[in-house]
């Protein structure tokens, strides 16, 4: 078992597919999304059969709402974003797990939602790294 992973949880396929391992938080996997066209992050309770917020117990609704805002903020403060966009769809995906992306007057797709427009584009050569080493600099 991995460090931080919880007994019986196992991360969704597609989550594991869609986007790479940054580090562990106190609830939750922080994970970047393999989309470069936004600065996107990913966070998943390590708690087994939770689909929804309220599914959790208040402690870990309490922590999840703080690791949010604690990545978020890092988000903002990195990119220097005009906004971050914070969601937990589940449409796709039951898993819970939360995105938390940096937009900017301009992105691809602004104002509109980052779901569903255009093609992925895969980070190039040290480019993930780079944004990985300042995400963590920064929480």
């Amino acid at each position: 078992m991995m460090p931080g992973v919880k007994a019986g949880f196992s991360l969704d396929a597609r989550l594991e597919g869609d986007s790479n391992q940054l580090m562990w938080l106190g609830l939750c996997e922080l994970r970047i999304m393999k989309d470069r066209r936004w600065p996107w992050l990913v966070l998943v309770p390590q708690r087994p059969g939770i689909e929804e917020v309220h599914d959790l117990t208040p402690l870990d609704q309490a922590m999840l709402t703080f690791e949010t805002n604690m990545v978020a903020q890092a988000l903002k403060n990195v990119t220097a974003c005009t906004k971050i966009n914070t969601g937990a769809l589940g449409n796709i995906v039951r898993q819970l797990h939360v995105h938390v992306v940096a937009r900017s007057v301009g992105d691809p797709g602004w104002p509109g939602p980052v779901w569903g427009h255009g093609m992925r584009e895969p980070y190039q050569g040290a480019e993930l790294r780079q944004f990985a080493e300042k995400i963590k600099a920064a929480l």
